[in-house]
């Protein structure tokens, strides 16, 4: 397992993710960041900054929690889904992170 700090605003927030799949989600807020702007839409989604990756986190304030990787991507989606754009095609964004989506589902049934 590893994990993935988020600075989300003012506070932080920590993914856990497997291994082989880290470097999928690292390049996805990569593209998101770079594709954001480009949205045409007033309301644009904040995405979070990756701070670090680890391969082991022991939290000691009890006011943090490590979030699943695929409910946290699962979260993302329904974020872009949501969204109302008409001008980008905002259906390429959402198929990256359907797919990784998909890999994260399957892992967990694997399970």
């Amino acid at each position: 397992m590893r994990y993935l700090l988020l600075q989300e605003g003012t506070g932080l927030r920590f993914v856990a993710l497997p291994e082989s799949h880290m470097y999928q989600l690292v390049a996805l807020f990569k593209r998101l960041h770079k594709e954001i702007d480009k949205l045409t839409i007033t309301d644009r989604p904040e995405l979070p900054h990756v701070v670090a990756e680890c391969a082991d986190l022991e939290l000691i304030s009890q006011d943090y929690v490590i979030a699943d990787g695929l409910d946290y991507v699962s979260q993302l989606e329904r974020r872009f889904a949501s969204l109302q754009e008409n001008e980008y095609p905002l259906i390429s964004l959402l198929t990256e992170i359907r797919a990784l989506q998909a890999q994260l589902e399957y892992l967990q049934e694997e399970e």
